[in-house]
């Protein structure tokens, strides 16, 4: 009698085995076929949310028939019930194991914006305002909460910020892409001085980046960078006045209408360059990585001037006879399609 009933319970705990291992079978079996998407879809996962959550979310949206079986297929499969916030781009075909482990990684929607080479600080939060994703939080900032903010010991928020294209999720605000293209810039611009050149006439990293955004908005020809900026060298080691253009219009700041007149420059401003001597206190614009390496590895050169040609380049002079020359030959003739920099 006690050996048929121990026959028994071993064909019941046989039976009980078997049926899990079925169940699991079929869980992952589950678990691994596409999911009810007729159409790409973006899923937002708030913060603070658990598995049971989401779980119970999916089935509600109809994605998945019950949202236990997500729950149970994660315990069975020791993936724990760790889950990142975001948003999360679901394709058709995904399935829900392809889902949960998307989530745990959290491999969200990326967003981006562009902060353009050349651009001054002003422009850069005008790119920063116009995206419909960022949160807004610079609007209720003056300057020295954003000088704060970043850390920064400067008062002047020009130049500190590294052109490039920045990606983000949803959440993210325009201060952060503001730290991080600051961050950015403060480590490429000190990798830049510590390989410069000898005898430059720059006391500071900072300076070299005022010199910088002065190249970036002289020319966008990439292989006069270096020699416009040897120019600039030149007159600073000759003590020469800077006397560029980009300066004087920087200085004019809304007054400028898109002319330069003689009146503006007679005009004093801190950044009128044929009025003050040296650099001016600031740079003019955010440079990107060749304007900067252009500042810290100019070019050797004979030349104390440059004359806008029309095509977007420049005629280069060591003498001022051969300059104005220059200038009476590309400036005062000027053709209909004259242009002082390169068509874009």
């Amino acid at each position: 009698m006690l050996k048929k009933l121990f026959l028994l319970v071993l064909v019941l705990a046989g039976s009980a085995v078997a049926a899990a291992l079925y169940g699991v079978s079929w869980l992952n079996h589950w678990a691994e076929t596409p999911m009810e998407l007729t159409q790409d879809q973006v899923l937002e996962v708030p913060q603070g949310s658990s598995l049971y959550r989401l779980s119970n979310e999916l089935e509600q949206q109809g994605l998945i028939e019950h949202g236990r079986w997500l729950r149970w297929y994660a315990r069975v499969n020791q993936l724990g019930h760790l889950i990142q916030a975001g948003e999360y781009r679901v394709l058709v075909g995904t399935t829900p194991q392809q889902l949960i482990k998307q989530i745990q990684s959290g491999a969200v929607v990326k967003y981006s914006v562009t902060l353009i080479n050349g651009h001054t600080f002003r422009e850069f939060i005008t790119a920063l305002q116009a995206d419909p994703v960022l949160i807004k939080r610079l609007p209720d900032m003056d300057s020295a909460q954003i000088l704060q903010a970043l850390d920064e010991q400067r008062d002047h928020l020009e130049g500190l910020f590294y052109p490039d294209t920045y990606y983000f999720q949803r959440g993210d605000s325009d201060l952060d892409i503001l730290v991080r293209a600051h961050d950015r810039m403060q480590t490429l611009l000190q990798q830049a001085w510590d390989n410069r050149a000898e005898g430059l006439p720059y006391q500071s990293p900072y300076e070299a980046l005022i010199m910088a955004s002065i190249v970036e908005k002289e020319t966008a020809v990439g292989e006069e960078r270096s020699l416009i900026a040897g120019v600039f060298v030149n007159r600073l080691n000759k003590k020469m006045r800077l006397q560029t253009d980009p300066t004087v219009i920087y200085g004019l700041g809304d007054q400028y209408k898109g002319n330069i007149t003689k009146a503006h420059l007679k005009a004093y401003t801190p950044y009128n360059t044929y009025r003050i001597n040296g650099l001016p206190p600031t740079p003019i614009a955010n440079p990107a990585l060749p304007a900067i390496e252009a500042a810290l590895h100019p070019e050797t050169t004979n030349a104390l001037y440059f004359v806008a040609k029309g095509d977007g380049s420049h005629h280069f002079s060591a003498t001022l006879q051969e300059h104005e020359k220059a200038v009476r030959q590309y400036q005062w003739k000027r053709r209909a399609d004259y242009r002082s920099s390169p068509q874009q």
